[in-house]
């Protein structure tokens, strides 16, 4: 469907993950206080946000629309080798490119971190986020892992 490896949906959603852990939101919930709006401007201007560092960068969002800190401490909870938000940004970007075309993938972006999927790939004592691209973008389309 979509552009593989397009390093601007990579960029934003790794920021979205990094922002959920630093403020211990959901990644849904990151989105929503974000906007559409704000994710869109992520998007179109990763390349220059890219130059600077991920903290800084997440902090000026989280400055900016006043993020303040929750209780969804998936990193704390995680039993396991906790997962690098570069990593687990790559899982949502590969399923928002898996699943709607280049036209789409903002409307992408909000359709999964607002899915049932958000949960799954968030759950990272499951072996769900590191499963095959395939493999999870047909979990997405049917609704349920399979």
């Amino acid at each position: 469907m979509g552009t593989k490896n397009n390093n601007a949906l990579f960029y934003a959603c790794s920021l979205i993950e990094y922002i959920g852990r630093q403020k211990k939101r959901s990644r849904q919930d990151v989105t929503d206080i974000l906007g559409k709006n704000a994710i869109q401007r992520i998007y179109e201007y990763a390349d220059v946000f890219h130059c600077e560092p991920i903290e800084k960068v997440a902090n000026e969002f989280i400055n900016e629309f006043h993020i303040q800190n929750g209780n969804f401490d998936n990193v704390g909870d995680c039993r396991y080798r906790i997962p690098d938000y570069w990593d687990i940004g790559e899982v949502y970007e590969r399923l928002v490119e898996d699943c709607y075309s280049d036209e789409q993938i903002l409307a992408g972006i909000w359709e999964v971190y607002h899915s049932w999927m958000d949960e799954q790939i968030s759950n990272y004592n499951t072996d769900f986020y590191y499963q095959p691209r395939d493999y999870i973008a047909a979990c997405y389309k049917k609704g349920e892992v399979l």
